[in-house]
């Protein structure tokens, strides 16, 4: 398996997460963030961002979606650098069309498209010490997924306890609209590429070795990755 042992409480997603004290619901951002993340509003400033993709098509692309199951709300784009935007970009590779290659250096997820191109989205990606490298595919796919919190969180948070037979999918779940979980040998590696509604997280590290993308970023890759996919993980 590619998770070591200090991976083994990230099922499907985060560990080191924090319940919100007197809330019934758990907080979708309290599970996702390990530590303190704070990133300054990144204004669209002018009628274009900063890598050419216009205010008005940035807001189209990241619109609300409200026809999903549980309806999804338009990002804030103030809190996302430009750069993390879905685009398409020149990048060479080996690799066969529809490949996913993650490059927690540059919080990047690739979907190969051939002739030199890519489809880039912007991600969050593991904090320090749970960050792994190596090959894997696509070994099962959900829509707004069940999160069960780990025996070792449970420990550490017993609140989470009532939550030991599963989360309920939904807009608070840790998981999100979509999840690609990431197999190796048949074996389940606890490794996920998930939706974030956190857009203030996209470009740090603050997951227990899993990969968040935009909601709407997600959604566009999952409908475009079939079981068996190749996933590719570059060191950071």
């Amino acid at each position: 398996m590619i998770m070591n042992g200090r991976n083994a409480d990230a099922h499907a997603a985060i560990g080191n997460a924090r319940l919100q004290p007197g809330s019934e619901a758990l907080s979708r951002r309290s599970f996702l963030i390990g530590s303190a993340v704070s990133m300054g509003a990144l204004g669209l400033a002018g009628c274009a961002t900063t890598d050419g993709l216009s205010r008005t098509e940035a807001a189209l692309m990241y619109g609300p979606m409200p026809n999903e199951k549980f309806p999804i709300p338009a990002v804030d784009l103030s809190q996302v650098d430009p750069k993390y935007f879905r685009r398409t970009v020149r990048y060479e590779s080996k690799e066969a069309p529809g490949t996913i290659v993650v490059d927690p250096a540059n919080y990047y997820v690739y979907r190969i498209e051939g002739d030199g191109n890519a489809t880039r989205y912007g991600a969050n990606v593991g904090r320090s010490g749970f960050l792994w490298s190596g090959e894997a595919y696509v070994g099962r796919k959900s829509e707004w997924p069940t999160w069960t919190p780990p025996a070792e969180m449970i420990k550490r948070q017993p609140e989470a306890a009532k939550y030991a037979r599963g989360m309920p999918g939904g807009l608070d779940n840790p998981l999100g609209a979509r999840a690609l979980h990431l197999y190796q040998n048949g074996k389940y590696t606890l490794y996920t590429i998930y939706a974030s509604s956190a857009p203030e997280t996209i470009g740090t590290n603050l997951t227990s070795g899993c990969t968040g993308l935009l909601s709407q970023d997600m959604i566009d890759l999952y409908a475009r990755t079939p079981v068996k996919t190749k996933v590719i993980v570059l060191p950071a």
